[in-house]
């Protein structure tokens, strides 16, 4: 089904399942070995809690989120806002925790993506080297599964013919074809070659309402970035009822470079690599009350 709806829109793609390379690894480095066992998505808050004003009390907490989708000590990856309690500011989260279990205290391997005060660049830090928490703000969609290895579905593919981003692709593919049935996938890929459109949150919040999609770009902070990019991705192929943001992709680099994926600005020369787990479960945690459909993509 993917590879079939990828090469509508890339000019070469092969799909297979392959056994997951060991991610514990360049240029991944993440705390766990896979994105096996138990897969599931969690889709947490959303963007009406940042817009049109910001709600700054809705705080969360991974290791909480593990046993809240009734799986402590898993492995999660996504995209989310950072905790502005614990930072201060608002920036990007690119969350890769292995959470605390009973055994075993919680690993922090996300990355930090904020604008720098020094020169209005993209400023990427990894988490742990300056904050312990496993806190995040807002929203998240998050993919978690136990971290194990064993099979998954690898993507390849090279030199975008169409209009839709990867992650866009991939998403519609598995709506035109299971309709009715939502079906979700989570896990990461590479951008190898290439560069791709990213933004970053500002560091203030905004005071005035952000209205409309225009009114949100206006405010967000737009950048061209270079591969490699390594970007976790949260899919689900079309909402069944629970307010789902339903792509959500944040990636990092080992270059300094990092934030919301949005689209790769190379076509001719843009190469991708991915592996995905389609997941069993899916959990909306603190759905916001009042919502509207601005700032989704």
């Amino acid at each position: 089904v993917l590879q079939k709806g990828l090469k509508e829109n890339f000019a070469d793609a092969q799909v297979s399942v392959v056994d997951c390379p060991d991610l514990t690894q360049e240029p991944f480095n993440f705390p766990a070995k896979g994105i096996c066992g138990k897969p599931r998505i969690a889709d947490v808050g959303g963007v009406p809690y940042l817009i049109p004003l910001v709600q700054k009390e809705k705080v969360y907490d991974l290791n909480t989120v593990a046993k809240d989708i009734e799986l402590p000590g898993a492995f999660i990856l996504g995209a989310g806002a950072v905790s502005s309690r614990v930072l201060g500011i608002n920036a990007e989260l690119i969350p890769i925790v292995q959470t605390k279990s009973e055994k075993k205290p919680a690993v922090n391997g996300s990355y930090v993506a904020q604008i720098n005060p020094a020169d209005k660049g993209c400023l990427l830090e990894k988490y742990s080297s300056k904050y312990t928490d496993c806190e995040f703000g807002l929203l998240a969609n998050l993919y978690a599964s136990e971290g194990q290895p064993g099979k998954v579905i690898e993507v390849k593919a090279n030199g975008r013919t169409g209009e839709l981003n990867f992650v866009s692709c991939l998403r519609q593919t598995l709506e035109k074809h299971y309709g009715e049935k939502p079906v979700g996938m989570g896990g990461t890929f590479i951008i190898q070659k290439g560069k791709a459109k990213i933004h970053i949150m500002p560091p203030e919040f905004s005071a005035c309402p952000l209205n409309t999609d225009e009114d949100v770009n206006n405010w967000l902070k737009f950048f061209e970035m270079k591969a490699p990019l390594i970007c976790q991705p949260v899919i689900v192929s079309r909402d069944p009822g629970f307010d789902l943001r339903v792509e959500h992709t944040h990636c990092f680099s080992h270059h300094g470079e990092g934030g919301h994926y949005h689209q790769d600005t190379s076509p001719d020369s843009v190469q991708y690599l991915g592996y995905f787990q389609p997941a069993e479960l899916l959990f909306r945690i603190d759905r916001p009350q009042e919502t509207h459909l601005v700032g989704r993509d």
